[in-house]
Order: C-alpha cells, then structure tokens, then sequence
C-alpha cells in the first residue's frame, strides 16, 4: 500500500525533463517495471521507496536506454586484439566507406556493366587473390561461419581427420568437434595431444574420409616433446590419396609478426602456397578488419562453397564489406603498418611509448595524492593471435594506497568515467599501456584519472 502509483511518480519533478523529451507511453512502460521491482523487494522485507526514489531510478533506466551501445571505451589494458573490446579498430578508410555503405544505396549486389543482377563477393575476390596467390576467394559474416560453411559443403555425412591436439576449445564455448558435429561431418582424431605424424592421418583414412582439417591452436600453445603435420605435408598425402586439406589459419595475419619482434604466425600466403584446398581466416584479428569470415583455395572447391544454402545465411552485411575492402587495400598499397590501427600500435618503438607514458606521469603528478612512476611491461597481442607473445612496454604505473578500496576502487572510478577507462591491475598498482590508447585520447585519460583520484 506504502509503494507510490504509476500517476504520481510521472507527476514528480525529477521526470519533468523526460516528460519533454520523451513519450509518455514509454515513461510509464518504465515506471511500471520500477514499480514492479519495488515490489518484489518489499515482498522481501525491504522499506517501499519513496516517489522521488522510483521517479530518480526510471530516469536512470531511461538514460541508459538512450546511451548509444556499444559504448566507446579506452583501451589501456596494452591487449592490442582484446576480443571483450572489439577485438581489432579500423582505420579511417575502412570507417569512411562502412558509413558511405550505410548512408545510401550501392551496386552491392548490382553488376553496372551489364545492368543485371552481381554477385557481393565480386567486389574482393580480385584483392584477395592478389594478396593470397588464391585462386578464387568467399568472404562470410565471420571465421566460425566460415569453417561450419566450408565444412557442410565438403563433408557432411563424411569422416574429417583432425589431430587430437588441434581439436580444441577456443573461447566462447567454439570447439572444433562442435563445429564439426553441427556440419555433419564425422570426428577422426589422430595422434596425442602433444605429437602427431602424417603416418596417423594416412592410417585414419577410409573410404568415408571427406577431409583433412589442420586447426589454428588460439589461446594456447603446447611446448616441449611436441610434433605437428605441416601443411604441406598433410597436402602431399592428400593429393595421394584424393582427400582436400582445409586450414583455419585463425587470425588471418598478411604480415610477418617475426619482423615486428613476434614468433611466426601462419599466413594466409604460406598455406596457399602449401596447396592447401581452402584456407579460413578472420577479418577482425592480425588483418584488422571488421568481423568477417575469409576463405580463400581452388577454385572448383569455393564454387562447391558458394553453391551451398548456408552460404546465403553467413553472408557478410554491406558495412562489413566495404571495411573489409578498404582494410585490405592498404596491404595493396604496402600501407597497412602506417593506416591500419593494430599495426600501428604493434609497430610502435618503445621509445615512443615511454615518452607518452612520461608526459602522462607529469599531468598526473599535479593530482593532490598520487604516486605513479613509468614501469617496464609487457604488451599482449590478444585476440588468440599469438598465444604466449608480448612486446616490450612502458606503462603509467600508479600507487594507489591513498585510495580507499585500493587498486579496484580506482579501476571501477575509471570504469565509470566518460569514455570509460579500462586498464589492469598488477601487485596492487593500476597500469595504463599507451600502446593502445590512441594519442586523441590523451586528454580524455588524464581527466577521467583526476576524477577517480578525487
């Protein structure tokens, strides 16, 4: 009886504003559903809330509501690939012609040649040969699209032969046996987890084998008395034995990470020229692209590819096209290092980094209370790019003993900061990594610290 009604909470002045701003059928909906959850609570034992109290929550739920999603973030955690951010930025290019895709009408699907109907991938398949040495190419929503597609077409119904080793978990509950159970195809695992030999693949075969599938390890790596089947190797034996080889290469990176300090990630180029049938990869890694599924191989097995139902299911959106196409032109014109945003970040010299990570340290020392000093670290690749890897860094190191709640309180402070603040935590200091906040929003990190030292 005590909990205020629907007509005199909208009454309050505390939703006068939002009573101009928005309709009044919505404004109800909501209180409706604060009212709601007042309820349950006093059904718990808890005090009814006042009307101010119910009117001061609907405006935070409309306010939240109206906040543009996902939000934009600083990234300051030195994960250059950090899948929970958004995995890989795009560069401008790519930003500009996802907007022009967005904004009008285009030949998408459109051949202005001949005025009839055009097919969306034959706007990159050119590009992509040209960067991979392919044959033909296929672009989907997303790599796990890409697998399932490649997958379905080739060997539902059939036995595909993976090693034990590469028939992992990857993040987000995706396992390759999964992948391969959804498609049809019957599981083989061959060999250990830690060795295996072309000798296992070529005695798994039967009549029944569709396919040898070669899976990127992401996230992980194995190390010591270890054995894997080269490419191609597994190529040699499948042109034997009359089975196609496909390879989920992962994250699709189209230049040496060795020369960037890096192990030697697999590339795109390197298994094409193995003779792998198709090659699978993601747009949204080492490319950095938007989210997309690349396959790319001989042409008569893409053809098999395209011809498949799921293929108009997994199709890539025009927006994630017309990025993918700019990202992938800069590797044409040999400017991904300089254009690209994750290969800035990579390519950045350490001397650079600690020069923004000093300048930092002289803003933040006029803060009343803080300590921070510039730290030797470590930067992570992220993305299941790269498992294990880390490039030298310098990071703003700050002491927060003079924080009630210590290192987490000024972590949630700098959450709720606007743009939000992520960074990490290392032996009870906060840390921000400069190689991956870009310089433009300098100024936007420095005030959210002043505001969580306060």
């Amino acid at each position: 009886r005590n909990i205020p009604s629907v007509e005199r909470v909208v009454a309050s002045d505390l939703l006068s504003k939002e009573i101009r701003t928005y309709s009044r059928e919505w404004i109800v909906s909501v209180v409706r559903q604060q009212l709601a959850s007042a309820r349950a609570e006093v059904m718990n034992g808890s005090a009814a809330p006042t009307i101010d109290q119910v009117a001061s929550a609907t405006r935070d739920a409309l306010e939240s509501m109206n906040r543009p999603a996902p939000q934009p973030v600083i990234n300051a955690t030195g994960v250059v690939i950090h899948t929970n951010l958004g995995r890989a930025p795009l560069s401008r290019a790519a930003s500009e012609a996802a907007i022009l895709a967005a904004q009008g009408y285009s030949n998408l699907e459109f051949d202005l040649g001949s005025g009839r109907r055009g097919s969306r991938q034959a706007h990159l398949q050119n590009i992509l040969q040209e960067l991979t040495g392919a044959e033909a190419a296929l672009v989907v929503n997303n790599n796990a699209s890409a697998v399932l597609l490649g997958l379905s077409a080739l060997a539902a119904g059939k036995e595909v032969i993976v090693s034990r080793g590469e028939a992992v978990e990857i993040g987000g509950g995706f396992r390759v046996p999964d992948v391969l159970s959804q498609s049809g195809a019957i599981l083989v695992d061959v060999g250990t987890t830690n060795r295996t030999y072309a000798r296992d693949y070529e005695d798994a075969i039967t009549q029944n084998t569709g396919a040898f599938l070669k899976a990127h390890a992401s996230n992980f790596r194995v190390e010591g008395f270890t054995a894997a089947v080269e490419p191609g190797e597994l190529v040699e034996l499948g042109a034997r034995k009359d089975v196609p080889v496909l390879h989920d290469v992962g994250s699709g990176s189209l230049l040496l990470t060795e020369n960037y300090g890096l192990a030697h990630e697999p590339t795109p180029q390197e298994s094409v020229a193995a003779g792998v049938g198709l090659t699978f990869f993601s747009g949204d890694k080492l490319l950095g692209g938007p989210q997309a599924g690349i396959v790319v191989g001989t042409r008569d097995l893409v053809n098999r590819l395209e011809r498949h139902p799921l293929a108009r299911a997994f199709r890539i959106d025009k927006m994630s096209l017309a990025s993918l196409i700019a990202t992938l032109v800069h590797y044409l014109r040999g400017e991904a290092e300089r254009e690209i945003p994750i290969w800035r970040m990579i390519s950045t010299p350490v001397q650079l980094l600690e020069e923004r990570a000093i300048s930092w340290q002289k803003a933040v020392q006029e803060i009343p209370g803080v300590h921070a000093r510039v730290d030797d670290s470590r930067s992570a690749i992220g993305g299941g790019s790269l498992p294990g890897e880390t490039l030298p860094t310098r990071v703003l190191s700050l002491d927060c003993s003079t924080v009630a709640g210590g290192a987490q309180q000024v972590m949630e402070r700098l959450r709720k900061a606007d743009p939000p603040v992520i960074a990490r935590i290392e032996d009870d200091r906060v840390l921000l990594d400069p190689r991956t906040v870009s310089t433009r929003s300098d100024e936007e990190l420095l005030q959210a610290l002043t505001n969580s030292f306060k």
